[in-house]
């Protein structure tokens, strides 16, 4: 059992998360987790159920968000722990970030149209709810669950890599927040800031920009790091006296296709880091 590990990074239908809230809260605790993170893009929406059923079950639930922004060509996604996720001021202003999160699906279903591909947003959120999601944000993993019912692809990972990654196909990017903007929202949400997976950005000069800028804490494991990621990263957590953050990434597992970048506990760290994520030790 993995007694006093936490997996700090997941994702929930309240995003592009397959599984609800509660039902990766008790994922976790059949892992033998002690803490889970709910860490969905650009909405905290699912984190009162997760940490309604984190109490029923004993589980801490860390209360997270990963926003995404934009800097040098490059998706870079922060994640931010512990902010005042009940704030209606924390709400509204991520509430904006689905504006550009909305334009880039327009941008991209223009570019599959072009591809002879026709797919309608009204096709994409029927496809979401049918697969039980209910509020939140639509993503591109949205638009894979579509391509792969239709049988343009055989796997959410094929649709990427044919259509949705950077550099894909389809890939479009519209205007978003940049990744020290972040911090600053963070900051101001009463939250700890932390880069989320650095290797595969491909740039660890802006890595460390955003680490002069501010950020608190890096993600060293991930289910997509090597082990020279770790290595690398934990080096740089040395250097620069950051928090070690570490999660599985956690979107869910579609029927027939493997789990989406790893299963809730594949990725973890000590426990004890709550107690550095969270301002309230701090005092």
């Amino acid at each position: 059992m993995a007694v006093n590990l936490a997996d700090l990074h997941t994702h929930t239908t309240a995003s592009d998360g397959l599984q609800r809230p509660a039902d990766n809260v008790r994922m976790a605790k059949a892992a033998g987790l002690a803490a889970i993170g709910i860490t969905d893009h650009d909405t905290v929406d699912g984190i009162e159920e997760a940490v309604n059923e984190g109490e029923r079950l004993g589980i801490a639930v860390v209360p997270g968000v990963e926003i995404s922004t934009f800097a040098e060509g490059c998706d870079i996604h922060i994640l931010g722990y512990y902010t005042d996720w009940r704030s209606d001021r924390w709400r509204e202003k991520l509430g904006t970030l689905l504006n550009g999160r909305n334009r880039r699906n327009e941008l991209i279903l223009e570019k599959l149209g072009k591809l002879g591909i026709a797919i309608t947003m009204a096709d994409v959120i029927a496809e979401a709810r049918r697969a039980g999601k209910d509020s939140g944000t639509i993503g591109r993993p949205h638009i894979a669950a579509v391509l792969v019912a239709r049988g343009e692809v055989g796997s959410t990972q094929e649709a990427f890599e044919k259509y949705l990654a950077a550099g894909a196909q389809a890939y479009a990017s519209a205007p978003r927040l940049s990744p020290f903007e972040a911090l600053e929202w963070i900051r101001e949400a009463g939250g700890t800031s932390v880069i989320a997976h650095p290797g595969i950005y491909g740039n660890d000069a802006l890595v460390e920009a955003i680490i002069r800028a501010g950020a608190e804490g890096i993600e060293v494991y991930h289910s997509d790091h090597t082990s020279e990621d770790e290595a690398k990263y934990g080096k740089l957590a040395s250097q620069y006296g950051l928090i070690v953050t570490g999660g599985s990434d956690f979107h869910g597992v579609r029927a027939g296709e493997d789990v989406f970048h790893g299963p809730i506990g594949h990725r973890t760290v000590e426990a004890a880091v709550l107690r550095q994520l969270n301002p309230a030790w701090r005092i």
